[in-house]
């Protein structure tokens, strides 16, 4: 018997993201699940190596992996829209909960409770925290791209982004944007 699960995993590329924008670059859950993981892990490190927290930089790795996994049955749906009301973000919740029921369905059994806490998002606060956090991060430098290619239309979602990772009581936070925000804003010449 064949298991769809992983098949499904690799459609993630065809799920655009930022659908109601213009964008310069277009930009897919995969590409972005796998920038929340190297975020969500580097705020782990942050966590762990200067602030001294307990906390598995590997676990906000995979936490961040999985956690657009439901929308590749529903589809990404514009932040605008998703948070439009309550109502409507309550049965957005519901969609993606049967999503990650569904696809953890395509899993033999043995291997469904491996899964779950990463499609439920059934895990740590602390870790679902810092995932969230990596998440706008990950929004925001996807702002300062598209600004730095001249593309207007990214200014207000960016205005808005840096204002909430700005009021984040994380200081993991804090230090990343101090510290390797500024890097973004550079071109390759600049980098070196």
């Amino acid at each position: 018997m064949a298991f769809h699960f992983f098949a499904y995993l690799s459609r993630m590329r065809y799920i655009q993201r930022w659908g109601l924008m213009r964008n310069t670059v277009p930009e897919n859950i995969q590409e972005h699940s796998h920038m929340v993981a190297v975020l969500a892990h580097a705020l782990a490190v942050i966590r762990r190596d200067i602030f001294g927290g307990e906390i598995d930089p590997g676990q906000a790795a995979i936490a961040a992996l999985y956690h657009d996994a439901p929308e590749i049955l529903t589809g990404d749906l514009p932040t605008p829209v998703k948070y439009f009301n309550p109502a409507i973000r309550t049965s957005y919740q519901q969609v993606e909960t049967i999503s990650a029921q569904k696809l953890l369905s395509l899993l033999p059994d043995p291997l469904r409770p491996a899964y779950t806490p990463w499609l439920t998002e059934d895990y740590d606060p602390d870790l679902r925290a810092l995932v969230k956090a990596a998440d706008k991060l990950s929004a925001y430098l996807k702002c300062v791209e598209e600004l730095k290619a001249g593309n207007a239309e990214f200014r207000r979602a960016a205005d808005q982004t840096l204002r909430v990772l700005q009021a984040s009581p994380l200081p993991e936070v804090d230090y990343f944007l101090e510290h390797f925000l500024p890097s973004f804003s550079l071109t390759l010449d600049e980098l070196e």
